[in-house]
């Protein structure tokens, strides 16, 4: 251990309120959260942690303080004399019919769609294109009030059945079931205690990666020891075969799946603070084989396309930060024997599907995304060349263009900030792009506007930002806006639609997203100018953003909204610290606010490539120097602060929001609200019921509008 513990008496204050005025005059009470004499020392350094026993999120006394915390956020939401106005706008908003672009699965194509207010989107299947839809899996029946979700649906290579997964209250624990595909029969196949991992079909089952059951603490323990098993269709899972583990690396996880032909496995092993993953293959018809090296050393971030013969197609950022496609052949797999397929461009690829013939490869330009497809011909050898590009209708992002190798058509979606989804259908033969579904929304579309703006960051960096709003909209300084990102673990933040956003601009309100460092816009430079001890880049480029914006006159540090989620909770928490005077309101949710202990819970430690760990003494220092929990000062005046977290969530686990609210209300000093929001049966965001979700959004809209100063009639 590089740390020790002094664990001194309990300090318990149980009859006592802190005060902090609200809007009007009127006083915030709240309960002053017990504190206790726990220090660490880490490398010499004496850190505090005064709300330890708030860990602890299955005591009573932890229930307890949730309940007090709730109580006090549903007073002051009460007291918003407008929340009610705003819950029904943003409840029609949402009221609209939502589907997915169709999968084609043998004869049917499935999609998902909700009519406009069900909890859960439903799964339809129909006979070809146009048949009859029929309900094919409704997940709103798995529970009562909609917090039965369902995450993946994996679809058997011979397209006879579907292992599809579901998880309660927003928890990452899944378990997986099976359907037959063409009668909608569910077998009698049951898989618990699945996590980050789906069903990768093979033959005549297939495999998924598991944890040991939990002895205690399901949703708070570190997950340690993934395995990979193999299930056969029919038989119960306590005759699974053992595929896979490794008892010498707690962390590690798994991931394996066949090649379309099931020619080839393919095993990806990653572990705590490793980038990238090693990929090991072997041929299916040797089942008692090892698997053999393909990428043997971490250090890139790679992946298999799918095999074209006796080779793989493989995309990776080594020798090309930006990612190009090439060909390995397996018996010969170092990097230096790479065949270039697809080479490098200065614009980023994002995503790459081989179908039909085609690789269709997406790419990033300034965050906006660019398809392009390419022809590939198996002779001797595989050529390449290049065709056309998919004509897009304006800025903005796609997703799509699954299918299988027989495949003549697939189908895509293309949506903006105010551009709801439409979905495409392409053809591969005919190269032609033409619209299948439009989503019709109630609100005016031509009412606002798209714009793209580039500033400098504090090391003269070019950051990008999009900014929404009204068309109207004046440059006076004075205009309510909301500055959101997120700035990590190479994740590339586009434009997409939400309706809590349209309802922020329908108030006049300026919605902006700058593109930080830290994420994968640009690549591995990017992300990695954002990383360890280069996180402050990714801070430094937010707060620019925010002067930028009124430097520019869209608004001011009495108007302005910043927001984050997850990593971009850290952004938001680390912000607020260095620049309290920066807004008037801070909204960081689930967020990781605890840098020197993150990685002692659930999946934590698999974020230390990104963050570094506290078990390092330098890593420690910059860990130290920016972590929102430990950088929050007393008679400092904060910003009007919404924290949200959840009771489910085992991913960031919600100690840390619990931890640094109790500890902002200890040090506010000014007359801001400082407020949590804890949801119940509910996890890190994913399959959160819709009626949670707009409650969610009225509450935190009504709260940033209110704190703005926004009238709304």
């Amino acid at each position: 251990m590089n740390y020790l513990f002094a664990f001194l008496p309990i300090l318990l204050v149980t009859n006592a309120f802190a005060q902090s005025p609200i809007n009007g005059g009127q006083k915030i009470q709240y309960p002053l959260t017990k504190r206790v004499d726990h220090v660490d020392n880490y490398f010499g350094t004496k850190v505090s942690d005064p709300y330890r026993w708030l860990e602890n999120v299955d005591s009573s006394d932890v229930h307890e303080w949730v309940e007090g915390e709730n109580k006090v956020t549903q007073s002051y939401f009460s007291q918003i004399p407008y929340r009610a106005k705003i819950r029904n706008r943003i409840e029609q908003l949402f009221n609209y019919p939502r589907i997915s672009a169709p999968h084609k699965v043998g004869e049917y194509y499935f999609f998902s769609k909700n009519d406009g207010l069900q909890n859960q989107a439903v799964v339809y299947r129909q006979h070809g294109l146009h048949g009859m839809q029929e309900v094919f899996l409704d997940p709103n029946t798995l529970s009562t009030d909609g917090t039965v979700s369902l995450g993946g649906m994996d679809y058997s290579n011979d397209d006879k059945l579907v292992a599809y997964s579901i998880s309660h209250s927003g928890s990452d624990w899944q378990e997986i079931f099976v359907k037959d595909v063409a009668t909608g029969k569910q077998l009698e196949d049951h898989i618990e205690w699945v996590r980050y991992s789906g069903a990768s079909w093979f033959k005549n089952g297939f495999f998924y990666c598991r944890y040991d059951e939990p002895k205690a603490g399901q949703y708070t323990a570190k997950s340690e020891y993934q395995k990979i098993y193999y299930h056969k269709i029919g038989t119960p899972q306590s005759t699974d075969t053992l595929v896979y583990q490794d008892q010498t690396h707690p962390e590690r996880t798994f991931g394996i799946s066949a090649t379309e032909d099931e020619k080839y496995l393919l095993l990806y092993v990653s572990e705590g603070g490793k980038i990238g993953s090693l990929i090991s293959w072997k041929r299916a018809d040797e089942p008692n084989s090892d698997f053999k090296p393909l990428i043997s050393e971490y250090g890139h971030e790679a992946g298999v396309i799918d095999n074209v013969g006796d080779k793989f197609l493989l995309m990776t950022d080594q020798d090309a930060p930006t990612n190009r496609v090439v060909l390995v052949d397996p018996m010969n797999p170092s990097a230096e024997h790479y065949e270039t397929i697809i080479p490098a461009k200065p614009e980023t690829i994002e995503d790459v599907n081989y179908v039909g013939g085609k690789l269709i490869v997406t790419y990033l330009k300034d965050a906006c995304n660019h398809t392009y497809i390419y022809d590939v011909a198996v002779q001797d050898y595989v050529y390449v060349t290049h065709e056309h590009e998919i004509a897009f209708p304006g800025i903005g992002s796609v997703f799509g263009f699954s299918g299988k190798r027989k495949d003549s058509v697939v189908f895509y979606t293309f949506s903006s900030f105010v551009m709801p989804t439409a979905i495409y259908q392409y053809d591969l033969r005919k190269n032609t792009s033409t619209l299948f579904h439009q989503t019709e929304v109630p609100f005016n579309v031509d009412d606002f506007v798209t714009e793209q703006v580039f500033y400098k960051s504090k090391d003269g960096t070019r950051v990008p930002m999009f900014i929404v709003h009204k068309k109207e909209m004046k440059l006076d300084g004075l205009n309510p806006t909301k500055l959101y990102a997120y700035g990590g673990f190479n994740i590339n933040l586009t434009p997409h639609f939400n309706s809590t956003i349209v309802a922020f601009l329908e108030h006049g309100g300026v919605f902006a997203l700058p593109n930080i460092r830290g994420g994968g816009e640009y690549g591995k430079a990017w992300h990695e100018a954002g990383m360890k001890e280069r996180k402050q880049n990714v801070f430094d480029d937010f707060i620019a953003a925010a002067e930028y914006l009124c430097n520019e006159k869209y608004t001011c540090a009495a108007k302005l909204a910043i927001e984050g989620g997850s990593n971009g909770g850290l952004l938001i928490g680390a912000v607020m610290c260095q620049r309290p005077d920066l807004c008037k309101v801070a909204l960081p949710e689930v967020g990781v606010m605890d840098m020197l202990r993150y990685h002692k819970f659930t999946i934590g430690w698999a974020w230390a490539s990104e963050y570094g760990t506290s078990d390092d003494s330098v890593q420690f220092a910059t860990l130290y120097k920016y972590s929102p929990l430990h950088n929050l000062k007393s008679g400092v005046s904060y910003p009007a602060t919404l924290v949200s977290t959840a009771d489910h969530d085992d991913r960031v686990m919600p100690a840390h929001s619990f931890k640094f609210i109790a500890t902002l209300q200890h040090d506010q000093a000014g007359p801001n609200p400082t407020l949590i929001t804890i949801e119940t049966k509910a996890g890190h965001g994913g399959g959160k019921p819709l009626s949670k979700i707009m409650d969610e959004s009225a509450d935190q809209l009504a709260f940033t509008l209110y704190n703005l100063g926004v009238n709304v009639e």
